[in-house]
């Protein structure tokens, strides 16, 4: 099995910019010319197609969040005139709101790249646990299966116990799913009295639609001996990013244009910074161009040891909403329990206030350690709290153990506006 699905995936990152601009403005240049919608955007913001060159250029468009598309679409139904109408539609999929989606073509390679950077392939027998019922998850997991040629039982929604008896059945060796579900589907196995790692042979689990904490992947993978990785994507787009068996990071596909963007001015915020993940899923069947997910994350620029060159997203950091702006960055709640993470579940309260016209950040942290406190110790959490967060710290206030309720907010943001 080849280290990399394809050519595309070693491009250098100067190659993989100039095909992708070309591709992008292909796309801008049919879109104008085929969607009543996308032409009433840019004629609206009198913004001429020729001038969509690059990804930088996207920047003067909109990003269309999801409650704007469910508008869009219920104004102009079923697919907001977004569609290129020349293009025979293989699928129609929904998802709540209504939003209808023309699928990409079954020659597109969703999810196949997830999978192959997983060690999946034609030895395996896969069990696909995502719906298969009107949403986009069964049929387009289902297909990427395919494309790395495993097999693929098509088990869908069934109960933990199907598919226990599916799992033993068929000899099954790899599951895509939620990693809830897969918890679900071992306790329903050791309720039959199987040892799930001994009489079974699932050895590989790719997951999406919710997070992977890591108490769970070390469960997964150090008591059931399950490699595991997480897939990320929108039913609007399709796949977006995937772990490689680096596990440091998600690579982007090879097929988005993937922007990190302030949520209140739709800007590319600075590289390493927080922001809101904005997607442009390369196709000529539907032109939804800046598409904002709503999920907070930054990009990690560094090269992947496994080969692949892309850039990668580092995880999901949280919604728009739970973040706050300090100093012109964000901040995410989940920011914060990583770092908690990494300092033995370490209680932590991030307050942000205002002096003049300047914020300041003060970190409250109880001292359950002797060592909290000292210079190097500071010296070290200080570090590791802006490579996470990017912000500096202005101040921190060590309180006693038990200060900190659980039931308080981790990030507080007391500034008046």
């Amino acid at each position: 099995m080849s280290r990399l699905f394809d050519d595309k995936e070693s491009w250098t990152r100067e190659e993989r910019k100039t095909k992708q601009d070309q591709s992008l403005s292909n796309m801008v240049s049919l879109g104008y010319e085929k969607s009543p919608r996308i032409k009433q955007i840019f004629d609206t913001h009198k913004i001429n197609p020729l001038n969509i060159k690059s990804r930088e250029d996207l920047e003067v468009l909109p990003v269309t969040s999801r409650e704007k598309l469910v508008d869009m679409e219920l104004q102009d139904q079923p697919f907001a005139s977004l569609q290129n109408p020349d293009i025979k539609i293989d699928r129609i999929f929904t998802s709540p709101g209504p939003v209808y989606e023309p699928h990409l073509s079954e020659t597109d390679y969703l999810w196949a790249r997830a999978y192959h950077a997983a060690g999946i392939g034609p030895d395996d027998i896969a069990l696909c646990a995502f719906s298969y019922h009107l949403v986009a998850a069964g049929l387009t997991f289902h297909s990427g299966l395919r494309k790395v040629g495993a097999t693929v039982v098509p088990s869908g929604a069934s109960s933990s116990q199907m598919q226990v008896q599916l799992i033993k059945d068929l000899k099954v060796t790899a599951y895509t799913g939620t990693p809830s579900f897969l918890m679900s589907i071992i306790s329903k196995a050791q309720e039959l009295s199987f040892d799930f790692k001994k009489d079974f042979g699932v050895k590989k689990a790719c997951f999406a639609a919710e997070p992977l904490f890591p108490d769970m992947r070390r469960k997964f993978e150090e008591e059931y001996g399950i490699d595991t990785y997480q897939m990320y994507g929108a039913t609007e787009v399709g796949d977006v990013a995937y772990e490689c068996s680096e596990k440091k990071g998600w690579h982007i596909c090879e097929e988005t244009i993937v922007e990190i963007v302030d949520p209140e001015t739709g800007r590319n915020v600075a590289a390493g910074e927080l922001g809101e993940i904005v997607v442009t899923r390369l196709n000529d069947i539907f032109f939804l161009l800046r598409f904002g997910t709503g999920d907070l994350s930054r990009l990690i620029a560094e090269h992947c040891p496994c080969g692949r060159t892309s850039y990668r997203l580092a995880g999901i950091a949280g919604r728009v909403g739970d973040a706050v702006k300090v100093r012109g960055m964000f901040i995410a709640p989940s920011q914060l329990k990583m770092i908690q993470a990494k300092f033995n579940n370490l209680p932590i309260q991030a307050i942000v206030t205002r002096e003049g016209h300047a914020d300041r950040l003060k970190l409250r942290l109880e001292k359950i350690s002797p060592e909290m406190g000292d210079e190097k110790w500071e010296t070290g959490f200080k570090k590791y709290f802006q490579e996470i967060c990017t912000v500096k710290i202005d101040q921190i206030e060590y309180v006693s153990a038990g200060t900190i309720k659980p039931e308080e907010k981790l990030l507080v943001d007391l500034r008046k506006w």
